[in-house]
C-alpha cells in the first residue's frame, strides 16, 4: 500500500508533457532563477551528453557547453518546476547514451553529425501551467512597472510643488 502511495505522489509531481530529449541533442534549457524577491529566466544552451531514467519522475539530462574556452556541465531534472522548458535546437547522430568522450575533444573534433528533424513538431509541447505562470510573471512585472512610474510621478509632482512654493516666496521678496 505504501508503494502505491509513493507512486501516486511521484506521478503528481511529473509534468504532463515533456520534450523527447536524447543524447547528442543541442538543447536550450530555460530555467527559473530566484534572486532575492526577483525572478528571471536563464537560458543554458549546450549538448546533451547523458540522459538518465527517461520514464521516471527523476529523469535527468546532463548538458555540456564551452564557455570562454572552459567546459561547463550542468545537470537538469526534467520534471523540476524550476525548469521552465527544454527546446531542442539540433539533433545529432550518436550511437551511445553517455557521450563522455566529448570531454576530451575540442574545436572541430567535438562536432557531431547533424540529423534532419522536425524542429517545430518536436518542440511543440504545450504546458498550460507553465504558460499561465509566464503570463502571470509578465502581468506582475507590468503592474510593478506601473506602480514604480506612479510613485516617480508623485515624487516629481511633490518636487514641482516645492519649487513653485520657493519661487512664490522669492517673488514676494
Amino acid at each position: 500500500m505504501s508503494f502505491e502511495l509513493i507512486k501516486k505522489v511521484n506521478d503528481a509531481q511529473k509534468k504532463s508533457s515533456v520534450v523527447d530529449v536524447r543524447s547528442g541533442d543541442t538543447v536550450r534549457v530555460h530555467q527559473k532563477i530566484k534572486e532575492g524577491t526577483k525572478e528571471r529566466i536563464q537560458i543554458f544552451e549546450g549538448i546533451v551528453i547523458r540522459t538518465d531514467r527517461r520514464n521516471s519522475h527523476t529523469s535527468r539530462i546532463t548538458v555540456r557547453k564551452i564557455a570562454s574556452g572552459i567546459g561547463v556541465e550542468k545537470g537538469f531534472l526534467i520534471h523540476n518546476p524550476l525548469v521552465e522548458k527544454i527546446e531542442i535546437v539540433r539533433r545529432s547522430k550518436v550511437r551511445r547514451n553517455y557521450l563522455s568522450f566529448l570531454r576530451d575533444l575540442s574545436g572541430k573534433g567535438a562536432r557531431l553529425k547533424n540529423v534532419n528533424f522536425d524542429r517545430e513538431g518536436v518542440n511543440d509541447v504545450i504546458d498550460e501551467a507553465a504558460e499561465a505562470e509566464e503570463v502571470r510573471l509578465k502581468e506582475q512585472a507590468k503592474i510593478d512597472a506601473e506602480a514604480k512610474a506612479a510613485e516617480k510621478a508623485a515624487v516629481e509632482a511633490e518636487l514641482e510643488a516645492k519649487q513653485a512654493e520657493v519661487e512664490a516666496r522669492h517673488a514676494e521678496n
